[in-house]
């Protein structure tokens, strides 16, 4: 197992279980046999599906396969819920948020699918629980389009090719050789001139050259580990504090995707702009409702950004970095609060942050588990939530002969983070997930229920501006 799996598999902890959790909502229903024909055919192509974990103190951790591997213990049936007066939805944001807090078997595979085959309207729920030491959100989205109708399979590896490439081979090309190579050339180049090339390579008056570019790239790095470093923690709310083992879920997919790209092209930002500015609208006007004052107060979160081609999703395991994102939640003025979300993503295009914290989550790898959770609380201590934005089908999903409704999944924490925020577009529409501790925020569908408004409010004074055409 990779060091960077390593660290995710032992990032464990009884608040927080580092599981990928997500349902599908399909109509008409399909059956527990159909399921099971379709995991054996598609999925366990992956081998990592049929491998389970052996930790060694010295070898670490390796995967192995299992000889006792039953696919009936990986796929199994849930009893039809009972609604008890409570609507469908409800009664399944109950039952997932109990599973967000139940382990896997660690003596097998960590995965597991359960299937309500009758949710009361002629739908099934699937919802699937996988670790994210197996792979991160990018691979996972690859695996599960490959099982739907009409899916393709991974590509067959040639029989001496290993599972998945080195991933010191890769780390060095992605991490060390760019920090000693480049920095380090950077570093060395000291006084006056040093300072007159990075300030000529940033505001690009004269042409790029390769000492101008090493300055640049040292420059950047350097400033990105400072930063890193010495970041401050972020806002003390309601929302942080040390999580308990019990999880609260909630979803919304009440927005369409092509409001939102008509309201970012009308402002000037990004789909992403618009929707990370209503979730940090949705959680201040949370914390007023509360009773807490959020004016002034900004809360981080933890954002990954992918390392890896996207043509080699189906090679599994994590090959991602973490950026902190600061959400201006105290911002009252939904397009200041937009310009200040787009300021700020702005501000982390070019980091080095990302590609640092993959190589930091490897170096964890390395160590006791103690030691390990004592360095990644680091993060924890710094931000409020995790939060991710996924881009997912523009079509509608055909499985088993029937049609995926809806898409949701919820994004896992780590050490004391005890808030989860997962958007995902899907079919037209945005899924916009939530999952809280209990004991921080027992009702994450009341911040849920801000999403929709606060995007509201943008729509309307988008609305209001003269309209420029394609000029704007």
């Amino acid at each position: 197992m990779s060091k960077v799996d390593t660290a995710w598999l032992r990032m464990d902890t009884e608040a927080n279980l580092m599981m990928i959790v997500g349902v599908w909502s399909i109509r008409p229903g399909i059956t527990l046999a159909a399921l099971r024909e379709r995991v054996a055919q598609r999925l366990l192509q992956y081998p990592r599906f049929r491998q389970k974990v052996v930790e060694d103190p010295l070898m670490g951790a390796q995967w192995v396969v299992d000889r006792d591997f039953d696919i009936a213990r990986h796929v199994v049936e849930e009893v039809p819920l009972p609604l008890r007066g409570q609507s469908r939805d409800a009664v399944l944001r109950e039952r997932v948020g109990e599973l967000c807090s139940q382990p896997l078997d660690p003596a097998h595979p960590l995965w597991q699918f359960q299937l309500i085959e009758d949710m009361g309207d002629g739908s099934s729920a699937l919802i699937a629980r996988i670790h994210h030491c197996i792979a991160d959100g990018i691979a996972l989205i690859a695996v599960m389009l490959s099982i739907t109708d009409g899916g393709k399979s991974p590509p067959q590896r040639r029989a001496r090719e290993p599972e998945e490439h080195h991933e010191t081979d890769w780390l060095l090309d992605a991490f060390l050789r760019p920090m000693t190579n480049l920095t380090v050339k950077a570093i060395g180049m000291t006084g006056k001139g040093m300072a007159k090339g990075v300030d000529l390579a940033m505001h690009g008056t004269t042409p790029m050259d390769t000492s101008l570019e090493m300055a640049r790239m040292g420059y950047q790095a350097v400033s990105d580990v400072a930063a890193f470093a010495l970041m401050p923690d972020d806002s003390h709310t309601r929302l942080k504090g040390k999580p308990g083992n019990r999880k609260t879920v909630a979803w919304d997919d009440s927005l369409a995707l092509d409001e939102v790209k008509a309201v970012g092209k009308a402002l000037g930002a990004s789909i992403n702009d618009v929707l990370l500015a209503c979730a940090a609208g949705a959680i201040g006007q949370y914390l007023a409702d509360k009773g807490e004052d959020p004016a002034g107060k900004e809360i981080r979160a933890m954002v990954p950004v992918n390392l890896r081609p996207l043509e080699q999703a189906w090679q599994l395991g994590n090959r991602f970095g973490l950026v902190p994102l600061v959400l201006p939640i105290g911002i009252a003025n939904p397009v200041e609060r937009l310009f200040a979300v787009r300021a700020r993503m702005s501000e982390l295009k070019g980091s080095f942050q990302p590609v640092m914290a993959f190589g930091l989550l490897s170096v964890a790898g390395l160590l006791i588990k103690p030691v390990q959770h004592a360095m990644l609380n680091v993060f924890a201590k710094k931000a409020t939530a995790v939060m991710t934005n996924v881009p997912g089908p523009a079509h509608a999903l055909q499985f088993c002969g029937s049609t995926v409704e809806k898409v949701m999944f919820w994004v896992p924490q780590s050490g004391d983070i005890g808030m989860g925020v997962s958007i995902l577009t899907y079919a037209g529409r945005v899924q916009f997930g939530l999952i809280t501790d209990t004991g921080l925020c027992p009702d994450p569908e009341a911040i849920i229920e801000n999403f929709a408004p606060e995007f509201e409010k943008l729509l309307l004074l988008s609305l209001m501006l003269p309209w420029q055409g394609d000029a704007v």
